[in-house]
């Protein structure tokens, strides 16, 4: 998989700039995803380390089970907002910096999480870092959001929006109707789905995958928010940002004004073998 990736990662580094408004807008994850991962690492009190924790999306429930954790963010702006909302857990330590430059100076953990965030790590490196952070038979848990539009003419008409302003990897390139139980069946974020790339580095044991479907209202204001949060839409030019956007709350705004999404939550297990 990593000779097919080609992600941007410098892109990894805008969100920091509308960090409240990520943190407003961008889904969480599901209760359930949480009890599995942590049945599946079964901590025994150890802690856990989370890659790439933004504003806190996947931290805060973690956090809430009683999770101790250390979390690695880039950007000293999400990671402003990440202490803020985990502030009622002292558990939760936070380092600012590139996972590829932070050192576990000797520590070990449980589990090593990426919520939506590993597509932004050097995959040359990402899976040595992993595992030297990890304990024998620690546990690492990949996860994303995707979502998919449920009404097809909306998804159609937003679908014209993106193609006239030349836009790709939006959540309007396939309809909710095209996501079938299987996860990591799709490619909003290309080369990011690990199980190939796992079975290839030969060092994690007990693969596993499980999908979770959850429906999603956003209102009009709230999903151009959303949009407005997404990589592809923040390294564009702002007056080209705003265009596109406005043209967008158009199309939503004719249907009803809102949006209806499917929404899937796609988990990937794996267990780390002897160091």
């Amino acid at each position: 998989m990593a000779a097919r990736e080609h992600v941007d990662r410098s892109r990894g580094r805008v969100f920091g700039e509308v960090a409240e408004l990520y943190d407003a807008t961008r889904p969480g994850y599901p209760d359930e995803l949480v009890t599995e991962v942590l049945a599946y690492a079964a901590l025994g009190g150890r802690a856990a380390l989370e890659v790439g924790a933004g504003t806190g999306k996947a931290t805060v429930p973690f956090a809430a089970s009683g999770t101790a954790l250390v979390c690695v963010e880039p950007d000293r702006r999400m990671a402003e907002v990440l202490r803020r909302n985990t502030a009622s857990w002292p558990a939760v330590e936070v380092r600012v910096g590139p996972f590829e430059e932070w050192r576990p100076d000797g520590r070990r953990f449980g589990l090593v999480l990426a919520a939506t965030s590993w597509h932004w790590l050097d995959p040359g490196r990402r899976w040595d870092l992993v595992h030297e952070a990890l304990v024998p038979g620690g546990a690492v848990a990949l996860f994303w959001n995707l979502q998919g539009v449920r009404d097809a003419g909306l998804h159609a008409a937003l679908s014209e929006v993106d193609r006239r302003h030349g836009m790709v990897n939006t959540p309007h390139g396939e309809p909710a109707s095209s996501f079938g139980e299987v996860p990591g069946d799709w490619g909003a974020i290309p080369g990011s789905w690990p199980e190939d790339e796992c079975w290839r580095d030969g060092r994690f044991t007990d693969l596993r995958a499980s999908r979770f479907r959850r429906s999603r209202h956003y209102d009009t204001d709230r999903y151009v928010g959303y949009l407005a949060s997404l990589s592809g839409f923040r390294v564009l030019p702002a007056d080209r940002r705003d265009r596109i956007l406005a043209e967008t709350a158009r199309v939503l705004d004719a249907h009803g004004g809102g949006i209806d999404m499917d929404h899937l939550s796609d988990l990937f297990l794996a267990r780390s073998g002897p160091q």
